[in-house]
């Protein structure tokens, strides 16, 4: 069965215009599952009308703050708390657990609000060692940013195929290896109006792309629009409505 990878793109969140968060939504053979569920991801999803119910597993790479670590589980408990149907799967960096309490207490002090109403099975990924989830086979590495983001990268192995995901982090050793020989490289590469202002990924996967071998790499929240003005990115690494078969 071939593995489909679609960018939902992202509903407009804090007055961002949809430019920062990019939902990326995965069928493999036996699961769907998101990566990186981005502070608007369940907008995005609502807006497309894609079926909350349907998504297995969520892959977080990095927990960022109030801001983009929090919301995105006050969302899951508004939106898919009345009508999920099975339990759900969380897994990210090490420590999930207690971050997401910790920022439920910032966001909502005494409150269980962001208390899921059905079973979510935690995951803590560890640096480096595989896990199964589902039909997934997941292993973070560790990535620079900043010291309270405790980010990854992640290289999933589904179908046969390879997703490698750099998530919001500076390009080092650890990440590269995550990227090398991937199916498909999906690096989250921001725009700050203009002039562009890349985030760090993009720069360096350009300068190392033929010794990373990758078959295909897309840019997260990267439209035609925004690269009509930037002649060093080529077409290819749009991202907004694509679907890509693997």
């Amino acid at each position: 069965m071939a593995v489909t990878v679609r960018f939902v793109g992202s509903g407009d969140s804090f007055g961002s215009g949809g430019r920062f968060q990019t939902c990326i939504l995965v069928d493999g053979p036996r699961s769907r599952f998101a990566i990186d569920f981005g502070t608007s991801s369940l907008i995005a999803l609502a807006q497309q009308g894609i079926a909350h119910n349907s998504i297995d597993a969520i892959l977080i790479s990095h927990l960022h703050g109030d801001h983009c670590g929090g919301v995105p589980f006050l969302l899951i408990d508004a939106m898919l708390a009345a009508r999920r149907q099975r339990p759900l799967t969380i897994a990210g960096p090490r420590d999930l657990p207690r971050r997401m309490a910790e920022i439920r207490e910032a966001l909502f002090p005494g409150s269980h609000v962001m208390t899921p109403k059905f079973p979510v099975d935690w995951i803590e990924l560890e640096p480096a060692r595989p896990r199964d989830i589902l039909d997934l086979r997941v292993t973070a590495r560790p990535a620079r940013h900043t010291p309270e983001t405790n980010p990854t990268s992640l290289r999933v192995e589904v179908g046969g195929k390879v997703i490698a995901y750099t998530g919001d982090t500076e390009w080092t050793d650890d990440v590269a290896a995550v990227a090398r020989g991937a199916d498909l490289l999906i690096a989250e590469c921001y725009f700050y109006d203009k002039p562009i202002k890349w985030h760090l990924t993009y720069p360096a996967i350009a300068a190392h792309r033929a010794e990373l071998g990758a078959r295909r790499v897309i840019l997260t929240h990267m439209s035609r629009e925004m690269l009509a003005h930037a002649d060093e990115v080529p077409e290819e690494c749009a991202s907004d409505g694509l679907v890509v078969t693997l």
